[in-house]
């Protein structure tokens, strides 16, 4: 897989934990489109911040070891940053629109 490919599962899986958060809690949802946005910007936002600490998709690729660990990392995290990314940005949205 080349680095890009990692990159482009990861938001992927961002919007899939977005979307999948926004079905089951309604009171988080912002419809499939706001949803699929938060996604992509919680998920582009937890890799870049915690994928310094080793496990973002270039070192991913420039690793000689076998690297599941390190992607299923970053997958987990790219996911978080849906999840938790909707609900932050739903607080948000609550408390301006009071």
């Amino acid at each position: 897989m080349t680095g890009s490919l990692i990159s482009l599962v990861s938001i992927l899986i961002g919007i899939i934990a977005a979307n999948v958060m926004g079905y089951f809690k309604n009171k988080y949802s912002f419809g499939f489109t706001g949803n699929t946005l938060v996604g992509v910007f919680g998920s582009i936002l937890f890799i870049k911040t915690l994928g310094r600490l080793g496990f973002n998709a270039w070192a991913i690729i420039n690793s000689n070891d076998y690297a599941g660990v390190l992607l299923g990392i970053n997958l987990m995290v790219s996911a978080l940053g849906g999840t938790v990314g909707l609900v932050l940005v739903k607080k948000l949205y609550t408390k301006f629109n009071k």
